[in-house]
């Protein structure tokens, strides 16, 4: 395997061996196009590497040789069209398979790739383009982007190119002012040779910035070196349950840090072939029916897809070949893991991380799985609960979960937020990285997501975690999903609001409402139960499947 040229042992006896032991091999230089993947393309040419379809029953696969050579020819095409190491493009291209081409493709020039989500506005790409210098984009080839992306180029001056991909798909013709992209990879020589001296890129050079969901405030841009890839060694061998030979699926957009973690790094370094689905709209028994007519080997979802596959009859999909799930996103409702498990007999594994950062906690398979627990920490990963005082806390004290690198720095750790020195030292200073997420740690090292620092309530002196609020509403039955906020109170400071999408033969009541609040006040301590609910069909989310609790709140009268 080529986990060997990089791993000092891969096999370990117990949790403690795994923390203690595993190394990670760092080449001088290292560059993943070329040190992974064409790599592969010479030692075994023939396998799966990328297996892909969508919801209008296209399909297509990718061998590792052919995608050494369509990301030979793509590398060639963007090489003629001006962009060498150090420029940044953006990829806007949803679950298409031209993403690989391409991002391979800039990683063996040494640019600097910007994954994009298709929800941009044109403000949105205007932000992006001047915060980051964009010089080029390739985008999928969806009437909506194509809109934006023109919208914004007026007012982005460092943009001078513009790709479309998928066009012969759709019947297509060239459109004014942008390349095509079948069209000039056709054209292009399938070989690219590895850059040498000042034009080499690897190791400590800049590779990715990832631009944060900015539900709070304006995107951050979190940068990535060549090195990053290594670190997803333990997402997904350790975490994800990702076998040699095997056929994993994460569902994420391009555009998220989530598809870096779940189609891209770890996936290939075990060697499995990457499946990928492009739907529009998530329906969950064709998901279902897909993960079991391919043959999904390992899967990993955000919780909100595992609270919908609870109200599928699972009996109806043959999920044999399924060995290995994962959850990550958001915490995980503990009845959701004991219906899933109930239907399915696969445990779901937790884990928890940051754009900025890799798994940083996590379910390994020497951890058993404690439901909604975020696990226990990653190798490299030296992890802390303090106070506003800065002072650690005890066992079952709560407080900001912080990473110190004082003494080491985690493989796979972000290199700052790009051009913004101040907002990299407000949340990493003094040797201490501050997540922004609260938690508690118990008695056997494991760690229990609170929420973000700005989400905890506080009511008429109580601090109340909305997780655990969520969790004993989920586990009522008329409940789908919900989200806990804080709503302003003249008395208490604020009290704790549940919104709640109900369960598709419940009908919003009064006396449901009050049936819901009863039933928290039973299953947790009675101040937390929420005072007010407000019954909806959908909750705000993210693209990558993140309740926007910040959207709810913004929504409230002040």
């Amino acid at each position: 395997m080529i986990l060997n040229d990089f791993l000092t042992r891969d096999n370990f006896s117990s949790y403690e061996d795994f923390i203690a032991n595993f190394e990670v091999k760092m080449p001088k230089n290292f560059n993943f196009a070329y040190d992974v993947m064409d790599e592969l393309a010479r030692r075994s040419p023939d396998k799966a590497a990328l297996v892909w379809c969508d919801d209008k029953g296209a399909k297509a696969a990718f061998t590792f040789a052919e995608l050494k050579r369509r990301s030979d020819q793509a590398a060639n095409f963007f090489a003629s069209a001006g962009i060498g190491k150090g420029d940044k493009v953006m990829l806007i291209l949803k679950r298409r398979f031209e993403f690989w081409f391409c991002i391979l493709a800039l990683h063996k020039l040494g640019a600097i790739a910007i994954p994009a989500t298709h929800l941009l506005t044109a403000k949105d790409i205007v932000y992006r383009n001047n915060a980051a210098g964009v010089k080029m984009i390739v985008a999928a080839n969806d009437e909506t982007v194509i809109r934006h992306v023109e919208a914004a180029e007026g007012s982005s001056p460092s943009l001078e190119a513009k790709v479309l991909a998928g066009l012969a798909d759709h019947g297509g013709t060239s459109r004014p002012g942008w390349l095509d992209f079948d069209t000039e990879l056709a054209a292009s020589s399938s070989t690219f040779e590895r850059r040498r001296g000042t034009l080499a890129a690897g190791g400590e050079d800049l590779m990715l910035l990832y631009f944060t969901s900015g539900t709070t405030a304006e995107p951050k841009m979190v940068a990535h070196n060549f090195n990053y890839p290594l670190g997803h060694i333990v997402t997904a061998k350790y975490w994800q349950g990702v076998q040699e030979g095997g056929l994993h699926l994460t569902v994420a957009d391009t555009g998220w840090a989530k598809a870096a973690w779940g189609k891209l790094y770890g996936q290939w370094l075990c060697e499995a072939a990457v499946f990928v689905y492009d739907y529009d709209r998530f329906v969950p028994a064709e998901l279902l029916k897909v993960v079991a007519d391919y043959g999904v080997t390992s899967f990993c979802a955000p919780p909100t897809i595992y609270r919908f596959f609870i109200k599928e009859d699972l009996s109806r999909f043959d999920l044999s070949k399924l060995k290995h799930a994962s959850v990550a996103g958001e915490p995980l409702n503990p009845e959701v893991y004991e219906r899933f498990k109930k239907a399915t007999g696969l445990e779901l594994h937790e884990a928890y991380g940051q754009t900025e950062l890799t798994v940083v906690l996590g379910t390994f398979p020497w951890t058993g799985p404690k439901p909604g627990s975020m696990g226990r920490p990653a190798p490299g990963y030296d992890l802390d609960i303090i106070d506003e005082e800065g002072r650690s806390c005890g066992v079952g004290e709560e407080g900001q979960l912080v990473i110190r690198t004082d003494r080491r720095k985690p493989l796979g750790m972000f290199a700052g937020y790009y051009r913004d020195p101040e907002l990299t030292a407000k949340a990493w200073r003094g040797g201490v990285y501050r997540t922004g997420d609260m938690a508690r740690r118990d008695a056997e090292g494991y760690y229990w997501f609170v929420g973000r620092a700005d989400d905890v309530i506080k009511s008429a002196g109580y601090r109340i975690g909305p997780f655990e609020v969520e969790s004993a509403l989920m586990e009522h039955p008329a409940v789908l999903e919900c989200a806990i906020t804080a709503v302003p109170d003249e008395y208490r400071g604020q009290v704790v609001k549940a919104t709640v999408v109900l369960a598709r033969d419940q009908t919003p009541s009064e006396a449901l409402k009050k049936e819901l609040q009863n039933y928290v006040k039973s299953v947790t301590a009675p101040y937390k139960y929420p005072r007010v609910i407000d019954f909806v069909d959908e909750l705000p989310k993210t693209i990558s499947g993140k309740i926007r609790r910040v959207q709810i709140r913004e929504a409230e009268p002040r």
